[in-house]
């Protein structure tokens, strides 16, 4: 094919333009994103890069018209066969590992975190979530995933004057987003309901195309239904207990009811977390049906059931009340023949306690094969949280396991950051994610120089910069002051830290300014600066971890910090996707063991960044000494208030004594040899390891087939 000739006419390659728009397989490939971003950047921009709510706002004459550019139009039909190319997928990981028409893994997760356009995800478990659904996908896995489609998904951060963080709640319009109602041969939308309490809720789907994967988001917003179920499933983890075991019984049940209704029937069903254990309920019914016997029923429900935890807190597992549970399942225990009693028994460490509240996680640990923590410490902590279900004195005889998490690298990179690397190691380098030896040799000086990955560096710190700056601007502007006083905040010359998650107390957000004079001498020294960019949202009821917020945003305010510590609102995939890129320290500094497995900083490492962590979850596996930086021991101590002392102490002390140096001594090339070094020794040994397709494939070869 000529570069300059397109062998179609452009009336079929709009149509291939909004079928590209329709799978978020452009999510991840940079050149479908260009020709999107080409049509329009600020209506990219503007659309939180959607290309089907941006294909909406143009018109056929235009795109057409914009087509009779050849050179355009080329790209447009080599994006095009590039995406057959990959849902043919002939040739994948999985085609050497798996058996052809294996049964499909069912996976069931409360939310999934796929892109900053589709707001279906409130945080980490749902973005682990839309990264092992992409990795599937790369690695040609069968695979579906079930969820709820959150109309208003979470809620958009608003910092107020005073710090104080407000939510706001806007509502989805599915006609602009990659989404079809599922529909039966005649065309009509395929419904499916379940019993709550003494009512049925009926609740639809929508079709979401992940590249090869496919997931399904249950819906019960339906004129059927009584006014206040419809908005069951408006809000991610919205409401009170009532709301969210009614969420957890359309997911559950409802999710395996419309498998059914759509003929799937899974090999495998995966809980990711404890929201949808019902679903184990629903199977058992079925099993009863065909042989009656509970006893037998429950034993083959197991063989198709895999769970993983993500909670290292008894606290944080779903808990239901014997009367929430008596009425919302009441239907369910009918079914089965059984008594409330004996319902909650399932959800019981003691079935025989009265007292005990029914829950999720329990039920999911009883009915499933196999279950795994995040990381090896989290396996552990499982392990000797949950030894009395199991009746072990001993944690190591408890059956949990680990899997330790990782990130759909592809989901995650920066334009320049695939340049630099098809420029370094051709354009077949992410058919290398789980290739070690391929990672240690392009870490080395032969593929790349000093001189090129410090240049990557400085592009990549320049671009959050000037992204932050912008971001700054629109958040400071509806308040009405000057806001050009953002246009010189942080400096591209200056080490810049990363701090961006979720504000729970237990990730010690201001940590580092536990002494606040000590730590405004480290942000202000003349030769050696630092500056740190804060994100994140706080819980809505969360009402300690919007003090976190409130102070860091005084913080921001000081006199003698103001421009070197700024918070950007709003935290979502898109501020993630720039900070993980263009930070050159990803700061991690959790109260251990609360952070189970944690996945932000496995994103940097693609990117030249470096890690500085507490030693908690994947981090305490994947540093080595050299490839990033350990906050505090292998041995916490036991006492909270202490421990936040020691941590603080040693955060500081590692700031001051071996990163801003490591940064800031430079040889005659102007280059921080030792940093350099650091980072190909972070390359060398996180990417290969850290990452969803060495993940899925774990899953595949220990719990799927």
């Amino acid at each position: 094919m000529s570069a300059q000739t397109p062998k179609e006419h452009p009336q079929e390659l709009v149509k291939k333009l909004h079928d590209l728009s329709r799978n978020l397989w452009w999510s991840w490939n940079f050149e479908a994103q260009s020709i999107f971003s080409d049509l329009s950047p600020h209506v990219w921009e503007r659309t939180h890069h959607n290309p089907v709510a941006m294909l909406t706002e143009m018109s056929g004459e235009e795109v057409v018209a914009r087509l009779g550019d050849k050179e355009f139009a080329c790209r447009v039909e080599a994006a095009s066969i590039g995406f057959s190319d990959y849902m043919r997928g002939e040739k994948t990981w999985s085609s050497s590992h798996v058996k052809l028409h294996t049964p499909p893994v069912a996976y069931f997760s409360a939310e999934f975190g796929f892109h900053e356009s589709l707001r279906t995800y409130s945080g980490g478990l749902g973005i682990l979530a839309g990264d092992h659904t992409k990795s599937a996908s790369d690695l040609g896995i069968p695979f579906v995933g079930v969820s709820l489609f959150y109309r208003q998904g979470y809620f958009e951060q608003r910092i107020a004057v005073d710090g104080w963080q407000n939510e706001v709640y806007l509502s989805a319009d599915p006609e602009k987003l990659p989404l079809e109602i599922v529909v039966d041969a005649t065309g009509e939308p395929v419904r499916c309901s379940v019993d709550i309490g003494f009512s049925t809720v009926y609740f639809h789907s929508w079709r979401l195309n992940v590249g090869r994967s496919t997931v399904y988001l249950l819906d019960t917003n339906l004129r059927e239904n009584e006014e206040r179920f419809r908005d069951l499933t408006a809000h991610v983890y919205g409401g009170d207990s009532t709301t969210r075991i009614s969420q957890e019984i359309i997911l559950g049940i409802g999710g395996v009811r419309f498998l059914r209704a759509m003929n799937i029937h899974p090999g495998m069903y995966h809980m990711n977390e404890g929201h949808s254990a019902f679903l184990t309920l629903e199977l058992l019914r079925e099993q009863m049906d065909r042989n009656g016997d509970i006893g037998t029923a429950a034993s083959e429900v197991k063989r198709h059931c895999v769970f993983t935890t993500h909670t290292p807190v008894p606290a944080g597992h779903d808990r239901f009340s014997k009367d929430l549970m008596d009425h919302a399942l009441s239907s369910m225990s009918k079914s089965l023949k059984i008594s409330g009693e004996d319902l909650m028994g399932y959800g019981r460490i003691n079935p025989l306690d009265s007292i005990e509240t029914f829950c999720m996680t329990v039920l999911a640990l009883k009915m499933s094969k196999a279950a795994n923590g995040v990381s090896e410490l989290h396996g552990q902590v499982s392990r000797e949280m949950w030894k009395p279900l199991f009746h072990h004195s001993a944690a190591d005889k408890v059956p949990i396991g680990h899997i330790t998490n990782g990130v759909h690298i592809g989901g995650w990179l920066n334009a320049k950051t695939v340049r630099f690397w098809v420029d370094h190691l051709g354009k077949d380098w992410q058919e290398h994610y789980m290739d070690a030896g391929f990672w240690e040799s392009a870490a080395g000086t032969k593929s790349i120089s000093d001189e090129a990955l410090w240049a990557l560096r400085y592009d990549l710190r320049r671009e959050l910069v000037e992204f932050a700056r912008h971001t700054l601007r629109v958040q400071h502007s509806r308040f009405g002051n000057g806001v050009a006083v953002y246009d010189t905040v942080l400096n591209p010359d200056v080490l810049t830290i990363g701090f961006s998650r979720r504000f729970a107390t237990y990730k010690r957000a201001p940590l580092l300014f536990t002494q606040l004079e000590r730590a405004i001498d480290l942000f202000n020294d003349a030769n050696r600066p630092i500056q740190l960019i804060f994100s994140g949202k706080a819980h809505p009821r969360d009402d300690e971890g919007k003090r976190f917020i409130k102070h860091v945003i005084d913080l921001t305010n000081h006199p003698r910090l103001f421009g070197k510590v700024v918070f950007l609102e709003n935290y979502d995939i898109n501020v993630a996707r720039h900070l993980v890129a263009g930070a050159d320290v990803w700061l991690n500094n959790p109260r251990r063991p609360l952070e189970a497995s944690g996945t932000s900083g496995q994103k940097v490492a693609i990117h030249g960044g470096l890690n500085c962590s507490i030693l908690d979850g994947w981090w305490r596996e994947a540093f080595d000494g050299t490839n990033g930086w350990a906050i505090g021991g292998d041995k916490p101590s036991s006492a909270p208030d202490l421990q936040d002392y020691l941590d603080a102490e040693d955060l500081f002390s590692v700031m001051k004594s071996q990163i801003v140096p490591e940064f800031y001594d430079r040889d005659k090339r102007n280059i921080p040899g030792r940093w350099i070094a650091r980072v190909r020794r972070s390359i060398a040994t996180l990417v290969p390891m850290y990452n969803t397709h060495r993940m899925v494939a774990e899953y595949v070869k220990k719990y799927y087939f």
